[in-house]
């Protein structure tokens, strides 16, 4: 009889055991990834014309038009490239004023 309440119990605390590493896998891996990726799309939804813009690929520019999902730059010697906004990883207007 112990040995059965024993192997019990064992299983028991392998359940226990996979839950929480479960748990704490969804903590710190799983919900900073989704904060990150908010953060993200926040930042693509408040670009605006005139914003100087760094992309994925190192390319500087000014957005000149905005559309859904595409983004108009200008860059040195007036070329105009049009970009995927997910390209976009950084803004240079509000990165220089902090």
């Amino acid at each position: 009889m112990q040995h059965l309440l024993l192997a019990i119990n064992q299983g028991t605390m392998n359940l226990v055991m996979i839950l929480l590493m479960f748990v704490v896998m969804y903590f710190f891996m799983i919900l900073p990834q989704m904060k990150k990726g908010k953060a993200q799309k926040k930042f693509w939804n408040e670009l605006k014309k005139g914003d100087h813009i760094v992309t994925s690929g190192g390319i500087h520019g000014k957005i000149v038009e905005l559309k859904d999902t595409t983004v108009i730059i200008e860059v040195e010697g007036g070329v105009k490239l049009k970009i995927e906004k997910s390209s976009i990883s950084l803004e240079l207007s509000q990165a220089t004023q902090k």
